[in-house]
């Protein structure tokens, strides 16, 4: 088959994604061809020379790059299927989408409904699973209304700010609901952009200000003190499973712990700072809250109605034990130090295997997907 990796994008994360493609690309079965297509921060698509697949294939730290050749230029024809992408205005050829994309534009529910008005088949989530997942407020929403555990929190938005008079009363109303100190956060965006925390009021104040960068909405959750980072992946297909696919319905794999080395699991030390965190796999804990956090993450995973691949992270009170699911990412980083792949690893699942799983998935859904009446004519 011929599998599109298409990298880079709009979103902070750009750099990040430069590093989970080019793994990505490299541990594609060689019985595959792939086509390399690069977004750049400013929108535009480029097909990139096969030189630039060789290169990171030969050497494994290489990080992926984006060629602006105009007479390259990708574009997309809907319903056109495998002849959908056009370089040039000429068809691609193209069986599967594999998109390592991150954030805003990428993981948000925009680029898989393009894929779904191209009629062609793509790894990880449907665009409206897609589009929950990454407003972390909408998601707590959801895993709340089926008794899943999360942090306490309190959602705001850019229009509080507009009136001081309201803005002071829900700072008051959230420092007595949660205390200090609190995480703030942007509620659609990844990898900790726009993430800090905050000890007091003027710290808050600030934090809420950074995070609106990012976001017309914030999130501020409880801190929880001194509580574990554990993460779990999981794979399979939530809503549509074929009898006669080999691909399993929903596998959660061996937890994992991050034990920050900063304050927190901020940006840095998810991709800059290789020292930035130890990661821990499997989690230090018993067999039953291993399984308890796999049990977890599928519930999680199967409520959102998610699809191909996610990494489902949680919170464990060090003092009660308690379990909070934190967020969920449906496209998480394939780079040498992200907990996905290594989580699968240490279940036995290869990286090259993985992503072979993952292509096989989108295929097996694509087709189920294909089968539905669109049409009474």
């Amino acid at each position: 088959m011929n599998i599109a990796v298409i990298y880079g994008g709009r979103s902070g994360e750009h750099e990040v994604s430069l590093i989970s493609a080019a793994a990505i690309a490299s541990g594609i079965s060689k019985e595959h061809k792939v086509i390399l297509i690069g977004i750049t921060k400013s929108g535009k698509w480029y097909l990139q020379p096969d030189s630039e697949y060789e290169r990171v294939c030969k050497d494994t730290k290489a990080i992926l790059t984006i060629t602006e050749d105009e007479s390259k230029a990708v574009t997309i024809v809907p319903a056109g299927g495998k002849n959908a992408f056009l370089a040039g205005g000429k068809p691609l050829d193209i069986d599967v989408v594999f998109p390592a994309l991150h954030g805003t534009y990428g993981e948000d529910g925009t680029i898989q409904g393009l894929f779904e008005m191209a009629d062609i088949p793509y790894v990880g989530c449907t665009p409206l699973a897609s589009a929950i997942t990454m407003d972390k407020e909408k998601t707590k929403l959801i895993w709340q209304s089926v008794g899943l555990p999360v942090v306490p929190y309190v959602c705001v938005k850019r229009s509080v700010v507009l009136d001081s008079i309201v803005y002071d009363s829900v700072i008051e109303e959230t420092e007595k609901e949660l205390g200090y100190p609190m995480f703030v956060k942007p509620c659609c965006a990844g990898s900790s952009n726009g993430a800090s925390k905050a000890n007091d009021r003027k710290e808050l104040n600030f934090a809420i200000m950074e995070a609106f960068e990012w976001d017309d909405k914030v999130l501020i959750e409880k801190s929880l003190t001194n509580a574990r980072e554990i993460e779990c992946s999981v794979t399979g297909n939530s809503v549509t499973f074929p009898s006669d696919s080999d691909v399993e319905e929903v596998t959660a794999y061996i937890p994992g712990e991050i034990v920050p080395n900063h304050d927190f699991y901020d940006f840095d030390a998810k991709y800059n700072d290789p020292d930035g965190a130890n990661l821990i796999i499997p989690a230090e804990l018993s067999e039953n809250d291993l399984e308890k956090i796999r049990k977890t993450a599928c519930a999680a995973y199967k409520v959102l109605d998610a699809t191909g691949l996610s990494r489902v992270d949680f919170f464990i009170d060090r003092e009660t034990k308690a379990v909070y699911l934190n967020e969920i990412n449906t496209l998480p980083g394939f780079t040498p130090i992200s907990m996905f792949p290594k989580m699968c690893d240490a279940a036995g699942l290869k990286f090259a295997d993985l992503v072979e799983l993952l292509i096989k998935e989108a295929v097996a859904r694509y087709e189920t997907h294909s089968k539905l009446t669109t049409s009474r004519i």
